[in-house]
């Protein structure tokens, strides 16, 4: 049990501290919802990967082609959305007035954007797939085990992003809109990485 928790430990550790578009997207939304708002956005990964893990370890033992393809296209446009989004709200900032939200700002757009990374397929396809299966195999609560440490390690992980990006406000208004650029500016290239894979698959 205790190396399946390491494990889990390790794997959950490197998945939230690795930059990518879902880290940069927390960030821009503690910058512009604030960081209580925020914290909820950090269990996308918990709601969204359940049936990812079920395809990934169930289904598929590698990724078809087509699928990875469609991923990251769908990802990148998706993501373009959001930077698009991100780049409104630094445009319209304000400091005494509050940022209007989408309908499906918040927890709902996290999740979205989750499931279409081809991030998590790959990852419970090749890394973290194989040792929940071999874990599980060996005993159910080593399966458990593993998932409760993986997860709640990640989680946590994000909630200190966005505790640490919460603090930026305290920094000014000035500060607050430079990082919101900042983030902009990191998805949109996030957005055309993934379009960028996507095409390079099918080419």
């Amino acid at each position: 049990m205790l190396i399946y928790l390491i494990q889990g430990f390790g794997f959950g550790l490197a998945a939230a501290s690795q930059p990518g578009p879902f880290q940069t997207y927390l960030i821009s939304q503690t910058l512009t919802r604030g960081w209580k708002k925020s914290l909820i956005n950090a269990f996308a990964p918990l709601l969204s990967d359940f049936p990812i893990i079920l395809l990934c370890t169930l289904v598929l033992s590698q990724i078809p082609a087509w699928f990875q393809q469609f991923l990251y296209i769908a990802s990148g446009l998706f993501i373009l959305y959001l930077a698009y989004g991100t780049y409104k709200t630094w445009k319209n900032f304000s400091q005494n007035q509050a940022q209007p939200e989408s309908k499906i700002d918040g927890l709902p757009k996290a999740i979205l954007m989750n499931f279409l990374s081809p991030g998590p397929y790959i990852f419970w396809s090749l890394v973290t797939g194989p040792i929940l299966i071999q874990a599980w195999r060996e005993s159910i609560l080593h399966g458990v085990g593993f998932l409760i440490s993986f997860y709640l390690t990640m989680i946590c992980g994000y909630f200190l992003i966005i505790i640490v990006f919460g603090q930026a406000q305290k920094l000014g208004a000035n500060m607050n809109r430079i990082m919101l650029g900042i983030s902009a500016i990191a998805l949109f290239l996030f957005g055309l990485y993934q379009l960028w894979q996507g095409i390079s698959l099918i080419i």
